[in-house]
């Protein structure tokens, strides 16, 4: 009788079985290998689905997992003008919002109320930002709401705080660990190619910036999420690269919690709408999406093996076939997401755990609530526990409670005003290493 395995690679080309063989017993995948599998097609697409979905089962069995938590991006006003980001404005538009920190903690606490165990706190790089903002705003949350997991501040952010501040990396990750932060998103990675970053995101920090904080964070016990935006100018070769360098990084440091591939959302994007750009794709196709999280999925489970797929970015009919590609994760509730809403993502704001609960069974696999850090905090083997999270309770009207991105924009109680925001006479330098 065949093994999953074998049927899986029955009317395979030598090569791909052989790459594919390789992974479901447990060896690496060099960059030419990743390669091949993001260019199969036909039966070697099937079989490659097939590989990374039993290779999920046996790394991290049938659970599919997300976290309670709410998103705080507490401004859109930024000094930088990624061509991919249609999230942030200058400090001159009328649509620059800035929440201050009171009403960030006041988010925060509703969040618990609500039973979240996170909050992710991100948001555009302000002009004239005190450089000490980000620590006060970890702190404010931590002493308002002890044990509610801080999940905040990308490597771009890190290093504008320490350019805004005039701290060392690593003094002023240590700041930010004494005022409580839990973990970071290791957002801002987009592709770890520094080519293809001064195309579509010139003057972000480069890949050895990227990688340099990412590490300092991990070697201070700071664990930080692993992304890679896709579906734009990258090829196959880039994708395969980032996926090397990740593994890399983690069998030196271990600080990676999950990995999460991102689509690059295209509708409101000024890269897209510029037309100046003829090769860019407008996002990634569905083929692509599953390619990319079974690939992952080969590639980094034995160093990563959490895979999340972004239902924001991808939609849930997408994001549940990802679960049968190698994904075991569906993020998170999100509450409040604005950056993929701005760009145009039409896959709302919040989902509550009785939608995922419904779109994990559907798919045959079993529902988990985790915290931050993947630590399993309640498994639903049935369906008798669904409706039971205080975010069930809320009906589609019910939700406008927690407000929009739109919303903000036109608020006029929360408009960016460069002389209210706060203003720190801080000179900027360079950010260090250390």
């Amino acid at each position: 009788m065949p093994t999953d395995p074998e049927r899986a690679l029955s009317g395979v080309r030598i090569g791909v079985a052989r790459i594919l063989g390789r992974a479901l017993e447990g060896g690496d995948l060099a960059v030419p290998d990743m390669v091949r599998l993001l260019e199969c097609r036909g039966p070697e697409f099937l079989a490659l689905l097939e590989a990374a979905d039993s290779l999920r089962r046996r790394s991290v069995g049938d659970p599919v997992t997300y976290v309670v938590n709410r998103n705080i991006n507490f401004t859109n006003v930024c000094t930088k003008k990624c061509s991919f980001c249609a999230f942030s404005r200058t400090y001159r538009s009328d649509e620059g919002y800035w929440l201050p920190v009171s009403e960030i903690v006041r988010r925060a606490r509703e969040a618990r109320q609500f039973g979240a165990t996170e909050v992710c706190i991100q948001a555009g790089l302000p002009p004239a930002m005190p450089g000490d903002l980000y620590i006060r705003i970890c702190q404010a949350v931590t002493d308002a709401l002890p044990g509610l997991h801080v999940h905040a501040f990308s490597p771009e952010e890190i290093s504008y705080g320490c350019r805004r501040s005039g701290m060392r990396v690593r003094d002023y990750l240590a700041e930010l660990l004494d005022a409580g932060i839990g973990s970071l998103p290791g957002t801002s990675a987009e592709i770890l190619d520094d080519d293809l970053r001064n195309v579509i995101s010139p003057g972000r920090i480069s890949s050895g910036e990227w990688t340099r904080i990412i590490s300092t964070a991990h070697s201070l016990g700071i664990r930080t999420s692993s992304t890679m935006m896709f579906g734009h100018l990258e090829t196959p070769v880039h994708v395969a690269r980032h996926l090397a360098h990740l593994r890399t990084i983690q069998r030196q440091t271990g600080g990676f919690t999950e990995f999460v591939p991102l689509g690059f959302v295209h509708t409101e994007a000024p890269l897209y709408q510029s037309g100046r750009l003829p090769k860019l794709r407008p996002g990634p196709t569905g083929w692509e999406v599953l390619k990319v999280h079974a690939v992952s999925r080969l590639a980094l489970d034995k160093d990563i093996p959490n895979l999340q797929v972004s239902w924001v970015k991808e939609g849930m009919k997408l994001a549940q076939l990802c679960l049968a590609a190698g994904a075991n994760d569906l993020g998170g509730t999100l509450i409040n997401e604005s950056i993929s809403t701005a760009a145009g993502a039409g896959h709302g704001q919040l989902v509550t755990p009785e939608e995922l609960h419904r779109v994990i069974r559907d798919a045959g696999r079993v529902p988990a609530e985790r915290d931050t850090l993947y630590r399993t905090l309640r498994t639903f083997g049935g369906g008798d526990e669904d409706g039971a999270h205080p975010l069930d309770s809320l009906r589609t009207g019910d939700r406008n409670r927690f407000g929009s991105y739109a919303q903000l924009t036109r608020s006029r109680r929360f408009r960016f005003n460069p002389g209210s925001a706060p203003v720190s006479g801080t000179r900027e330098t360079s950010a260090t290493d250390g």
